[in-house]
């Protein structure tokens, strides 16, 4: 099914997105609905995605919605997120014992979003104090005594069998504000033209729809995983008014913490 509008002419829209599977549904319906003919498309890590929005190399990201105030000029353009209603699976602090016994903590190097996510929580949900430590690639195999990890992303999946203890950072966010979480929002630094943006949208909007199909065309991470179960249960794609609002909520907790991607180690 093409959607793009053969008319557009005009320099391709530099778009940056994140390149984990719970982005696949985004991509399937961007490219199958002819709209890389008229952006320059990478995929990178969360991090790298804000980066590349703040320092002008890109003009449009679906990038990590910590690092939003950050971006001069900074619009969220699209309907559409990555986000959860309540668990989300793949945002996960990971630990041998539980977390009141924790004593560190490493940092994915990979997040923006889930670090300040989970300071936030530490400081006032779970109310325990631990030293928080960079990490660098790797670093989940340091998971071991009074130690835990904050992973992101498709790595997650094979920890999930591996460790006693997996916290669930959108799920410890709705019970502590009764808000669902948003982690990425699809965030431009500049004014983008008005009919590249629906179509834009219209693209996501055949991706979301085309997840059965997508589900079976995809090789599943583990044995176990339920693609489908994934993006239906556990990721929540539309920016509905309930999401904005536990969006909101959340950069305001970021601002009267004044945590920052620098103090957080983002």
């Amino acid at each position: 099914m093409i959607l793009c509008d053969k008319s557009l002419h005009m320099e391709p829209i530099r778009v940056t997105a994140v390149s984990y599977l719970n982005t696949k549904p985004f991509l399937y319906g961007l490219l199958h609905a002819g709209m890389e003919a008229h952006m320059a498309l990478s995929l990178d890590i969360p991090s790298e995605c804000a980066r590349k929005l703040i320092e002008n190399e890109a003009d449009l990201a679906l990038m990590p919605v910590a690092a939003i105030p950050q971006v001069p000029h900074a619009q969220i353009v699209s309907d559409y997120c990555i986000g959860a209603e309540d668990e989300v699976r793949t945002v996960c602090l990971f630990a041998q014992k539980p977390i009141h016994q924790l004593t560190h903590i490493y940092l994915d190097y990979q997040s923006r979003t889930s670090v300040a996510l989970l300071q936030l929580l530490l400081k006032h949900f779970w109310q325990h104090e631990v030293i928080l430590l960079p990490s660098s690639p790797g670093f989940e195999k340091k998971i071991a005594g009074t130690t835990g990890a904050l992973v992101i992303g498709d790595r997650t999946i094979q920890l999930e069998r591996q460790t006693a203890f997996a916290y669930d950072l959108a799920q410890a966010w709705k019970q502590w504000t009764g808000l669902p979480f948003v982690f990425a929002a699809w965030v431009a630094n500049k004014p983008l033209p008005a009919d590249w943006l629906r179509q834009f949208n219209r693209a996501l909007a055949l991706g979301i729809q085309s997840v059965p199909k997508l589900s079976l065309l995809l090789q599943k991470p583990a044995p176990w995983f339920d693609l489908q179960e994934y993006f239906t249960r556990y990721i929540r794609y539309e920016l509905n008014e309930a999401r904005r609002r536990g969006l909101q909520h959340f950069l305001e907790q970021l601002r009267m913490a004044r945590l920052t991607t620098a103090t957080a180690h983002l």
